[in-house]
């Protein structure tokens, strides 16, 4: 029986580092207010949000150091590839994590970019940065998995 793994869905980008820096506590959907130019730069595939992060301005939660490159055939209208963009969080949502970010010190960080029945969406993570022995212990059991992995490929 073959496993479907979301339907619907098409990855624009991922960001990788942030499970290696942060331990990620709990994963929200967010939509994100885009220019007409901003979202056919997207579609073509061209985004980056591996430095970017999110911040509570005014009781809204905006996202920080997105680069979105300039959509080439857009003429007069075209959009400033790293500026703040508005993400579309319900009230509840939204004072949750205000609640978190203040008390308890975690960050929210952007993990993937996709497309959901057409709209571009943000999985942005309630996360706690990682301590740099974290980090190298992180890499200490990837390296030891894949050694295993290639005995085992080995021995049969």
């Amino acid at each position: 029986m073959k496993r479907r793994a979301n339907i619907g869905l098409k990855i624009i980008c991922l960001n990788r580092k942030a499970r290696f820096n942060y331990f990620l506590h709990e994963v929200i959907e967010a939509g994100i207010v885009l220019k007409g130019s901003e979202i056919k730069s997207i579609r073509q595939g061209k985004v980056n949000i591996a430095e970017s992060y999110a911040i509570e301005k005014n009781g809204e939660i905006f996202l920080i150091n997105s680069h979105i490159p300039v959509y080439k055939e857009a003429s007069y209208s075209n959009h400033n590839p790293v500026d703040e963009r508005k993400l579309l969080l319900s009230k509840k949502e939204i004072n949750k994590l205000i609640g978190k970010i203040n008390m308890e010190g975690f960050s929210l960080v952007p993990t993937r970019m996709y497309f959901k029945k057409g709209k571009a969406k943000l999985e942005i993570a309630i996360a706690k940065g990682k301590k740099h022995y974290d980090k190298r212990h992180t890499k200490k059991t990837r390296d030891w998995n894949r050694e295993k992995a290639r005995y085992f490929r080995k021995s049969s």
